[in-house]
């Protein structure tokens, strides 16, 4: 391991890179606009921005860490790297993906199992997860819930005769709009949406509907509906979409759940984040425009589609826009984790 050939320097902001995702639904957009390096030609779903998931655990790009994991960094730095507290509970887990996700195409509508089903059928978490719109392009829509009750056989019968659609609830979105998604909570991602992803660590999906895709070879996807009956909540879900009016300069809340804390900050003037109160790392992510990240060692620079990891024993951190920028924060508050 490098880290332990390189000694325990001091910590610093940490990039990772993006593991993309080819998926039947996804585009080129994310390499055309959003910076991800790929051909154009590939139809990517999701840049994997920070993950610890198995299989796909992020590496670190930039500084004397690079090339590390992001297991291997905590396994070393351990709370210096994610709070004592969020290490206390998750040792070298890191608790939290953050993806950005591209729809060309409708996703399938899905559900993902909650803690205590996951565990006990995968060894897994569950999956609550939040959606913030990067692009919504005109029609777009979220499919969020049930627009009405559904006993389980009414829902069986749509899915037989393929009427599941008219049970949805569906929305308009538009860019800026936030969907929150508990586990339990049938949902799917319309095509023309481009949006960040902050969800549990967690890959567990239960494809309950495809639209009746076929994949090139003609077959239709895998469906998991029989193991869904278990997870899906429901009870019917009213208007989902979260709009918060923005105001320049100020961190703006937009979710609080007991897995993860994001806001979103728009700004055009230096802002000085004290952290020492919040025992957690803290997720920037790039939503517009371009920064600089100052904290007492150094300096990094953050640009549209980027993410980065400010480690937990970073309590003072400078943000400085160039000259402007919008960024999500993202954390956990231990108090309520």
């Amino acid at each position: 391991m490098n880290i332990k050939q390189s000694g325990m320097a001091e910590l610093y902001p940490l990039k990772f890179e993006p593991v993309l995702v080819d998926k039947i639904w996804g585009g080129n957009s994310l390499a055309l606009r959003w910076g991800k390096n790929a051909d154009t030609g590939r139809r990517i779903g999701e840049s994997w921005e920070i993950s610890g998931v198995p299989g796909n655990i992020s590496v670190v790009s930039n500084g004397y860490l690079a090339g590390n994991n992001l297991q291997e960094i905590i396994e070393v730095y351990m709370g210096d790297i994610t709070g004592d507290s969020i290490y206390e509970k998750y040792e070298n887990e890191f608790p939290l993906l953050i993806k950005l996700i591209e729809a060309e195409d409708d996703l399938s509508v899905q559900v993902h199992p909650g803690d205590l089903l996951a565990r006990e059928r995968h060894g897994s978490y569950g999956k609550t997860e939040m959606w913030y719109i990067l692009e919504s392009r005109p029609g777009a829509k979220i499919f969020t819930g049930f627009s009405r009750e559904v006993s389980r056989d009414k829902f069986l019968e749509a899915i037989g005769n393929n009427t599941l659609n008219g049970l949805l609830n569906t929305e308009a979105s538009l860019k800026g709009d936030v969907y929150f998604t508990p586990a339990g909570r049938i949902h799917a991602i319309g095509a023309g949406n481009i949006l960040a992803e902050i969800q549990q660590t967690s890959d567990i999906t239960y494809r309950i509907y495809d639209w009746n895709r076929k994949n090139a070879d003609g077959t239709g996807r895998e469906l998991h509906t029989a193991l869904s009956l278990d997870a899906i909540d429901f009870t019917p879900t009213s208007r989902s979409a979260i709009r918060k009016e923005i105001h320049p300069d100020t961190t703006v809340n937009l979710v609080s759940c007991e897995y993860f804390i994001t806001n979103l900050l728009h700004f055009s003037s230096i802002i000085r984040k004290d952290y020492s109160f919040i025992d957690s790392f803290m997720i920037y992510i790039c939503a517009s425009g371009e920064l600089l990240i100052h904290w007492d060692g150094g300096v990094e620079s953050l640009k549209k589609g980027e993410t980065i990891l400010v480690p937990a024993m970073l309590n003072d951190i400078v943000l400085e826009p160039r000259p402007e920028a919008e960024i999500l924060e993202v954390f956990v508050n231990s108090f309520i984790n």
